[in-house]
């Protein structure tokens, strides 16, 4: 029955790529073919800690020299693509516009793909990047949050959005240099609730890795608070 009005609903309502706005056969993907071949997705070889891809001559994964100088508290971050072209405008369309079904359509995406190295199913907890309640009003909504409730459907896993909390009102990091982003995230997480954290195997979720600055202070934070591992899942990276 289910299928049935789901097929009904693709006839009154055919789907549309979300990054042309064609119609299109949707075939289980958001995308119409021709912008799904636009995604630069990241794969092997990368650093097999922050998942930093290796453009040039490299052949298996290694340690990046950032990771080697600083580990973070995170064991591995890995992001579905790059940060441009059909999928930055797709981000852009959820973040900032509120187009809430693309950002569910961003997290189906994130959650049909496969990540080097990073079996989701071997984790027992997801957790979103936490937004402050005044950030939270002026937008509407965590767009972490909303990838990391699909992501949680799929794989059938516990998601907290309770435990974990931002408690400092700071700049976006969008508007500093890079320089300024790690003192302007330091200090500005914390958890409410370290038995709801103490021993799991984390999924961190947030849309974009740009300098890792503030995943990086939200591992820390898990960490110190007794969780067991913590790995990071962006949707996209800025390289």
């Amino acid at each position: 029955m289910k299928q049935i009005f789901t097929n009904l609903a693709d006839i009154i309502f055919p789907p549309k790529c979300i990054g042309c706005g064609v119609v299109f056969d949707g075939n289980n993907s958001h995308f119409c073919g021709h912008c799904f071949a636009k995604i630069n997705f990241i794969k092997s070889p990368l650093c097999h800690c922050c998942g930093i891809p290796y453009l040039g001559d490299e052949e298996s994964n290694h340690l990046c020299g950032n990771c080697i100088s600083t580990k973070p508290h995170f064991i591995s971050a890995r992001a579905v693509g790059q940060f441009d072209g059909v999928l930055l405008d797709a981000i852009h369309q959820f973040k900032y516009r509120g187009n809430i079904a693309i950002g569910k359509a961003l997290g189906e995406l994130m959650a049909e793909n496969e990540y080097p190295s990073l079996n989701i199913k071997e984790y027992s907890l997801i957790i979103p990047v936490p937004l402050h309640l005044k950030r939270l009003k002026e937008r509407g909504f965590n767009q972490s949050a909303i990838l990391a409730k699909t992501l949680a459907k799929k794989f059938r896993m516990p998601l907290d959005i309770t435990s974990f909390k931002r408690c400092a009102y700071t700049e976006p990091q969008v508007r500093l240099k890079k320089q300024e982003r790690e003192a302007n995230v330091k200090g500005a997480f914390e958890v409410t609730d370290r038995r709801k954290i103490a021993g799991q195997k984390v999924i961190l979720v947030d849309d974009v890795y740009t300098t890792g600055n503030t995943v990086k202070e939200c591992a820390r934070m898990l960490v110190k608070n007794k969780a067991e591992q913590v790995a990071v899942l962006t949707l996209a990276r800025v390289i």
